[in-house]
């Protein structure tokens, strides 16, 4: 059987998600359409080539509508003849699209494939997809009689579930921060971001090179200084033990980017003269208590760990999403991961999390710890809405 292997990966500087942002005034299909392009200008492979576009998005309404993926190959100026389909696993959707790219060269349907993502938040704002309607129905209502609840509150419940006070979740966020500012001045995202140029004030463009969230001068101390974002009567009233310890300062912020990869065969890669960067070693999906929502990440590790054969202590490099401090503390307290090894170059606490893309992005940031650690595994997992959790193995390839 095959392998299937990723030829190169690239992601957009990620921009802040609000009308204010470095990339507000830049459509989410032109955002999409420049790491597309600049993947396959990065290959030198004839996009004619490319049998199809497996991308994730999360906001698919609005600009991000009627089938998103497919119009980002063409604003890309790729051939019309190269198909496209979006993909929703809530913020694992480009990880999804990353699986299912594999899944489809394993399988022989593929030989050449783009999984990507993008996520536009300063122009569809989280959630406006719903739209004030009810997106369950009366049967999962009456599964869940007390009623689901929104992230921020399953973050307190797995902060309370696993005790971590608020300095332990500030100390995680500054520590991000501080991360992802040094790997910038260290120059370590040069290889991974493709830099481009958005409207500004009065509509002049701007070059956005780096991400625009990252704050150097971030401290525990500051960050004390937050007030709880999600606290309110009602949640009070129902879980009346919660530390309310989760603020601004210790979640991930709303963001506009896009990531891509280009996954192939062996045997693709080799015939088109590429030299493939990982393969793609071992995937696995799982669902979780949709309460708790983001602690999935923790049976998806064990699940992945287990189809590749490998411990805890073979993994070089990992890529939790720090959707939340506490998910990544949890999931840290149950794997036993080395923190020195999580996140290497800054989280999305500081990098930013833009929904559909973070999946691509994740991967995108891995394989270059792993090729600037000379590490040989990395895995990469993320939580999901609903209480759901892709994880990936992938092995760095000389």
């Amino acid at each position: 059987m095959t392998d299937a292997v990723i030829v190169d990966a690239v992601r957009t500087p990620i921009g802040k998600g609000k009308p204010n942002g470095t990339l507000a005034g830049v459509h989410p299909v032109d955002l999409h359409a420049h790491a597309l392009r600049s993947l396959v200008e990065r290959t030198g492979v004839d996009p004619a080539r490319i049998d199809d576009v497996i991308s994730g998005a999360v906001g698919q309404i609005g600009e991000q509508s009627m089938n998103t993926a497919r119009w980002a190959p063409l604003a890309a100026g790729l051939p019309e003849s190269v198909p496209a389909v979006t993909v929703d696993r809530q913020c694992g959707s480009s990880q999804q699209a990353v699986h299912f790219a594999a899944q489809g060269v394993l399988a022989g349907a593929y030989d050449v494939v783009l999984a990507s993502g993008v996520e536009s938040m300063s122009r569809v704002p989280m959630g406006s997809q719903v739209a004030g309607r009810d997106p369950f129905g009366t049967q999962v209502a009456a599964r869940y009689p007390d009623g689901l609840v929104p992230q921020g509150i399953s973050a307190e419940l797995i902060a309370a579930k696993w005790g971590f006070s608020r300095a332990q979740l500030d100390e995680f966020s500054a520590e991000s921060h501080q991360r992802a500012a040094k790997a910038w001045a260290d120059g370590k995202f040069a290889g991974e971001v493709a830099p481009l140029k958005a409207p500004g004030p009065g509509g002049v463009l701007v070059d956005v090179t780096t991400d625009e969230t990252v704050r150097p001068g971030t401290t525990p101390e500051i960050l004390a200084g937050l007030k709880p974002a999600f606290r309110a009567d009602v949640w009070e009233q129902r879980f009346p033990d919660l530390g309310w310890h989760v603020t601004a300062g210790n979640s991930s912020p709303i963001n506009d980017g896009a990531a891509a990869l280009m996954i192939t065969s062996a045997e693709t890669a080799k015939a088109l003269g590429l030299r493939p960067r990982a393969r793609i070693h071992s995937f696995a999906v799982v669902g979780d208590d949709p309460l708790y929502m983001l602690t999935s990440v923790i049976p998806a590790t064990r699940k992945v760990l287990d189809r590749a054969g490998l411990s805890v202590s073979d993994i070089d490099a990992f890529e939790v999403n720090e959707a939340f401090a506490s998910v990544v503390l949890a999931w840290q307290a149950e794997i036993g991961a080395d923190l020195a090894k999580v996140n290497v170059n800054g989280g999305a606490i500081a990098l930013g999390h833009p929904l559909g893309g973070s999946g691509a992005r994740l991967a995108t940031t891995l394989l270059s710890v792993l090729e600037q650690t000379g590490g040989r595994y990395g895995l990469q997992t993320m939580c999901e809405a609903g209480g759901l959790a892709n994880a990936t193995v992938i092995e760095r390839l000389d």
